[in-house]
């Protein structure tokens, strides 16, 4: 039984769980309060097994073989396929890639960590190194709850689960990503006196090797160009929901 007197949340997030995840994840963490791994919905191929590098050649996929999937499959139920060495080829690519970053060491150092335990499932490793970049960037993860939606027992689908979480988790507004905008009913949380914010994300440039700048890659590259003053970089402000709409409407009618 979840003890929710210790997890009560002024701001909650709830994501799927991605592996070695980009820096907007990174921001959304350092804005809440309590995080939930999303990890018994759906699975969906994305980014729940993969994520991007900047290398010489460009932008690459670092790509968890999955063993035996099929369609319908929970996150937590997806499992890893170990009949290939692919912790050496993630590895091997990364080394190469950032060899002639400044802090290389550090995020190699990190990857090694991952990699040395033992993983079952796709959740397993992509939570496993999600919390590794939060230890690394530890100020964005002090203080704070982190769960997993299989261990909480709450019943509902969509935007009712979510709202239902909240309300398990006693939280007084939720954080969201961009996406969920397609999806999500506002109306819902607030009738649960529940505010609903989208993170304004805040992809300021920073050092990065190999070509013209991109924030939409794994956590690990800001690791690797700019060690734990990376932490200067996971920024981002909440937006409420109806801001949020107003903007992206504006934005598509320009």
């Amino acid at each position: 039984m979840i003890d929710t007197r210790k997890c009560a949340a002024r701001c909650l997030v709830v994501s799927q769980p991605m592996y070695f995840s980009w820096i907007g994840m990174l921001q959304q963490i350092r804005l809440c309060d309590s995080f939930i791994y999303y990890d018994d919905v759906q699975f969906a191929r994305g980014f729940f097994n993969r994520v991007q590098i900047k290398t010489a050649n460009g932008v690459s996929w670092l790509t968890v073989p999955l063993k035996d999937w099929r369609r319908g499959q929970l996150i937590n139920e997806v499992k890893i396929d170990h009949s290939q060495n692919w912790q050496r080829s993630h590895r091997d690519q990364l080394k190469q890639a950032y060899k002639n970053s400044p802090f290389c060491s550090d995020m190699l150092g990190l990857v090694d960590q991952v990699y040395s335990g033992n993983y079952t499932t796709i959740s397993d490793i992509s939570c496993a190194s999600t919390d590794a970049l939060i230890e690394y960037f530890m100020p964005i993860g002090d203080g704070k709850v982190f769960l997993k939606s299989s261990s909480l027992n709450v019943s509902g689908a969509s935007s009712e689960r979510l709202v239902n979480i909240c309300g398990m988790m006693k939280a007084k507004s939720y954080l969201t990503g961009h996406g969920a905008s397609n999806y999500l009913d506002h109306t819902a949380f607030e009738k649960n006196g529940i505010s609903v914010d989208y993170i304004d994300y805040q992809l300021d440039e920073y050092p990065q090797l190999h070509g013209p700048f991109t924030p939409y890659v794994s956590g690990l590259d800001l690791i690797a160009n700019c060690g734990k003053e990376g932490l200067g970089y996971i920024r981002g402000t909440p937006v409420p929901w109806r801001e949020f709409i107003e903007r992206r409407n504006a934005e598509k009618s320009v």
